[in-house]
């Protein structure tokens, strides 16, 4: 059988896809300078091909099934495979609907094709709800798939085969890095050491389609040593959105990482007090370059709503300076406009992202997503009825302390305020204690002085406060 596997590439601003908001994904469409910035390193950066769409690959090409990898292009084939997004749905599914008039079999995959197949059901022949390599299977088996399709999830993850990264129409080599970067310019391969996630936070898609489930560490170091075998110290990043959960498994990643002698580098997702000093020197050791976390708020009640554990501030500012000392990137995210929120808020949470001073930070607006709690919650408030503008970056509901406008007004004041700032240039070029990493940071007053006028000017003309 030829089977096109159809990663699209989003349209219109930067588009992220896969693993990102659980898979909905996200959109950024620049709206200031600095976004504009931001976008064109994101478009460089980000652009990582599905891990999804990988492993059946894998699946495919183990049955001697012909695959074929397509992030725009239609191709021959005798069923396409096509990953779902919110954000893109358009898009892809205009891509399904040529395909379908070419002859081909076209099915849907994904987190939004499964708890939305209504978007999808049109363009296609079939639309996979859940886990898809159970129904993929049957494909292959075969079966002809029709509707709705049920899709069992694995509860074995070390039975499926590695992603075969070598089908995939994707660089295997860093294009460039920069000396103030840290995850290059294309050779980036994904990695889930688990699926799921165990926390319980009402905002997240990415608990809401199965279960927590785990790799062993074995077989997560056995396909990193398949990695290194594909291209030269490859760099590595782990989609887990949790990924120290278990302390003792990581640090034993860690080992068989430096026991096997892995030339790689990686990063990763995780929870800052899911991490201590002892275990991101064994991390570094191994190749860690970056972390991710959140932060969302500055405000503990706001989180313990939102079903978010609260991380003490003293234990951000100790990991965070830590990994400064170690030398590994940290991008903290950020949340603007939980029902709890008012201006107040917001601008206190902007301060401490800048405070911290993590090397980069990404600002969201609160997004219901369906079949999270949040959305149960908010349901009613909910106002958009463009679901392609569920993208982290939009406005969605009616918030009951500040309006669109002041929430895409106070968005942008974090990115700004964030970037625009002389020790941002510090934090890039690693002056965090030389003479004038210090003079920068004393600009900085003035500077933060300066975007307050300009916001005052800008909010008199455009936002009603």
């Amino acid at each position: 059988m030829r089977i096109v596997l159809a990663d699209l590439r989003g349209r219109d601003g930067v588009v992220t896809k896969d693993t990102v908001a659980g898979g909905y994904g996200s959109r950024l469409r620049p709206f200031s300078k600095v976004t504009k910035l931001v976008s064109l390193v994101k478009r460089q950066t980000h652009d990582i091909p599905s891990v999804q769409l990988a492993y059946l690959a894998a699946l495919g090409a183990t049955r001697g099934h012909q695959i074929s990898w397509t992030r725009d292009e239609p191709l021959p084939g005798d069923v396409a495979i096509v990953l779902s997004s919110l954000v893109d749905f358009r898009h892809e599914t205009a891509w399904a609907r040529e395909m379908r008039g070419r002859g081909v079999r076209v099915g849907f995959v994904g987190l939004a094709a499964s708890k939305m197949p209504e978007l999808f059901a049109d363009a296609a022949d079939f639309v996979v709800r859940g886990e898809p390599e159970s129904a993929f299977v049957d494909l292959l088996e075969g079966r002809t798939l029709q509707g709705n399709v049920e899709s069992r999830a694995v509860r074995d993850l070390d039975a499926l085969p590695f992603p075969r990264w070598d089908l995939v129409a994707a660089p295997m080599y860093a294009r460039l890095r920069l000396p103030f970067g840290v995850r290059p310019f294309g050779g980036v391969f994904p990695v889930l050491a688990s699926r799921g996630c165990p926390e319980f936070c009402t905002y997240c898609p990415h608990r809401i389609l199965e279960s927590h489930r785990m790799r062993s560490v074995d077989n997560i170091l056995d396909e990193l040593t398949y990695l290194c075998s594909l291209s030269p110290r490859p760099y590595v990043v782990f989609r887990d959105p949790l990924f120290s959960e278990n302390r003792d498994r990581c640090m034993a990643l860690a080992e068989g990482i430096l026991s096997r002698a892995l030339n790689l580098t990686f990063e990763c997702e995780t929870r800052l007090d899911r991490l201590d000093r002892d275990m991101l020197d064994t991390l570094h050791r191994a190749g860690l370059r970056a972390i991710s976390f959140g932060v969302e708020s500055l405000s503990p009640d706001t989180l313990k709503r939102a079903g978010r554990r609260p991380i003490p501030e003293s234990r951000q500012r100790e990991v965070i300076d830590h990994c400064r000392q170690r030398g590994i990137a940290t991008a903290a995210f950020f949340v603007i406009g939980f029902p709890q929120d008012d201006w107040a808020s917001v601008a206190a949470t902007i301060a401490y992202a800048i405070d911290l001073g993590t090397t980069v930070a990404q600002f969201k607006i609160l997004t219901p997503y369906p079949g999270t709690p949040l959305w149960r919650q908010l349901e009613p408030l909910v106002y958009e009825k463009d679901w392609e503008r569920f993208d982290g970056f939009t406005p969605t509901f009616a918030h009951p302390n500040l309006t669109a406008d002041q929430l895409r007004f106070l968005l942008g004041a974090a990115y700004t305020r964030f970037y625009m700032r002389p020790s941002y240039a510090g934090h890039c070029f690693r002056m965090f204690t030389s003479r004038p990493g210090r003079l920068a940071r004393r600009l900085d007053r003035a500077v933060l002085a300066h975007h307050s006028r300009m916001e005052t000017a800008l909010m008199s003309r455009a936002v009603t406060c």
